[in-house]
């Protein structure tokens, strides 16, 4: 990642008062650029985008990703260089409770963004943040490359897939590479793992569960003990799309594809792992109860990526591994119980500590 080269661009988030969201506003700033957000109020009471006051050094737009005309006026006012699409229904099980609201956000917030930015020739570059769960899972055990087929069992992981084909199209019918010389618009997909760090208190969520359960002293009951996820820390990442809009941005011809950043293989763990080393991490000795599997809605027990395709042509990978991930995540969340107030110096901190890793590497 080039600092200098965010130094003074303007960047557009969409989803910036989310987990993933607030955590690139904060670097993006921190690193000279000049940020809009524009999302709906932050989804929790407490959030990371009102712990660390991501507003103090953003233009924060409270706005729904679903309302095409308010969308496109902000964008179109704001005039970026670079906008990152991350708003959107992220969770599988809200997805089946509300289905409707989640291809909504989900596939007409992407449109929305698309043709928003036909309209304005400020934007040079487009990454939209879609999942991994895009994909037909076919628990495939080698990981699943940015070839393979779109899919999704559930409201929310077919959604995603749908967002994919919806960029594509547009890509292929407004801003194709081999016109990129008329147009000037690189536009890309990112389909990242499961991301963990400080500041997460989305409901059905492993980590801010086992937070919750070790500081109200209670067992913790998880769903799919033993299915496998590519965890990651959330800067993993958020440093591939940083690493893939300047690329964009450049010479977006060459890059506007579909990119995995994901763990390395060894790094992929169970559910049970995870929550495991994170309670240990601790110092609790809170037990880890498995959930009935009646009545539960499906999930994916065989979920990983392949991400050698970033790692050959963008140069980019995985900088700290799974027990250093666990370690930073459970570090963020210590500091936040001892009361401290200051949590968006803490983060800072923990972004530079992921820098230097980028610089040694």
């Amino acid at each position: 990642m080039n600092k200098e080269f965010w130094r003074g661009k303007k960047v557009f988030i969409t989803g910036h008062t989310g987990f993933k969201g607030g955590w690139l506003s904060l670097w993006l700033n921190d690193i000279g650029a000049n940020v809009t957000g524009f999302a709906l109020p932050p989804a929790t009471k407490p959030s990371f985008f009102d712990i660390c006051s991501v507003d103090s050094s953003a233009k924060s737009i409270i706005g729904d990703v679903r309302d095409y005309t308010g969308l496109k006026k902000c964008i179109q006012d704001e005039s970026p260089d670079i906008l990152f699409h991350m708003a959107a229904q992220a969770l599988v099980l809200d997805s089946y409770k509300d289905p409707i609201e989640t291809y909504e956000t989900n596939l007409m917030g992407t449109v929305n963004i698309l043709n928003s930015i036909r309209e304005c020739p400020s934007v040079k570059a487009l990454v939209n943040i879609t999942s991994d769960k895009c994909y037909e899972n076919i628990e495939k055990l080698s990981g699943y490359i940015e070839e393979d087929r779109m899919g999704g069992f559930d409201p929310y992981s077919s959604s995603k897939g749908c967002s994919e084909l919806i960029t594509a199209a547009y890509r292929a019918s407004f801003f194709n590479p081999k016109e990129y010389l008329e147009h000037g618009v690189g536009i890309a997909t990112a389909r990242s793992g499961n991301v963990i760090g400080g500041g997460d208190w989305s409901k059905n969520r492993l980590i801010p569960d086992l937070y919750k359960a070790i500081l109200s002293n209670t067992a913790i009951t998880i769903r799919n003990p033993y299915a496998t996820r590519p965890w990651q820390h959330v800067l993993e990442p958020l440093s591939g799309y940083l690493n893939l809009a300047e690329k964009l941005f450049v010479n977006g011809s060459d890059f506007s594809e579909s990119w995995n950043f994901g763990p390395n293989f060894d790094d992929v763990q169970t559910v049970h792992d995870v929550a495991t080393k994170f309670v240990t991490q601790w110092g609790s000795d809170t037990s880890i109860n498995i959930e009935s599997k009646i009545s539960r809605p499906h999930e994916a027990n065989l979920l990983t990526l392949d991400c050698s395709k970033a790692i050959e042509r963008l140069k980019w990978s995985p900088q700290v591994n799974s027990e250093e991930t666990i370690k930073m995540t459970c570090d963020w969340y210590k500091f936040f119980n001892k009361g401290e107030t200051d949590m968006r110096s803490f983060s800072l901190d923990q972004i530079r500590y992921y820098e230097s890793a980028l610089i040694e590497k």
